[in-house]
């Protein structure tokens, strides 16, 4: 593995206009209608799937123009030795779809990493972590690819934080990447997360596997929806 290409200073203000770029961006997504389907599989130490959680939710609009989250069907759980919690849940409606916004500015610390040019795009690498963790906060901490050209999120890496422990239960969190690719007005937006990582638990480690697709994303008020489903 190579390390990053190193600039020779970061642009000025960098964090800041990856911030505002991604205060635009969520405006816009906030904008749309979309689907998300979730799926989790727990994996023996030999690889072999053990139990597995599939739902599939609706970002829509009330005729009023109020925006929500429906279900579309019951959700399928056959997990075995997992329990999906508030926390997870949480993650995948803002962590893992991660948006390092203006007014989130004040929480996280950043460094710059260097240049990398990911699916195309050349980008510039910040790390991202919290400065402070308030009691319920869930936040992001990793790495972020910003274009050079706009300073879009390209690829998030990381995990949310922090692991929750105490004496009688352990709420653990895998660490993940989440795509984000160009939709219309020029906004990227998510389209994929997906992970591959063990969970250390008292009890031993545990294989767990994610993979989160946004699709159908639907302007309110437009007659045409921009499809995101790759084929496998």
């Amino acid at each position: 593995m190579a390390p990053f290409a190193r600039a020779q200073e970061p642009p000025p203000g960098l964090a800041k206009r990856v911030a505002a770029r991604a205060t635009e961006t969520r405006a816009a997504l906030d904008q749309y209608t979309y689907r998300q389907s979730v799926t989790v599989v727990e994996l023996s130490p030999m690889g072999a799937q053990t139990g597995e959680y599939r739902e599939v939710r609706e970002v829509v609009f009330s005729p009023g123009g109020e925006r929500s989250e429906k279900p579309a069907g019951k959700p399928l759980d056959r997990l075995v030795h997992l329990k999906l919690t508030e926390e997870d849940f949480r993650d995948i409606r803002e962590v893992q779809p991660f948006l390092f916004s203006t007014d989130q500015l004040w929480a996280y610390e950043t460094r710059f990493k260097g240049e990398e040019t990911v699916d195309g795009v050349e980008c510039y690498v910040l790390q991202v972590r919290p400065q402070q963790i308030l009691d319920g906060q869930r936040l992001f901490d990793g790495l972020l690819w910003a274009s050079k050209e706009d300073y879009s999120i390209v690829r998030t890496v990381g995990k949310a934080v922090p692991d929750i422990r105490s004496m009688k239960a352990e709420n653990l969190f895998p660490h993940f990447t989440t795509l984000w690719e160009p939709v219309e007005g020029g906004f990227r937006f998510p389209v994929h997360t997906y992970s591959d990582d063990t969970l250390d638990f008292r009890t031993g480690p545990l294989r767990t596997r994610m993979d989160i697709r946004y699709a159908d994303y639907k302007r309110f008020g437009a007659n045409s929806a921009i499809r995101y489903e790759k084929p496998e």
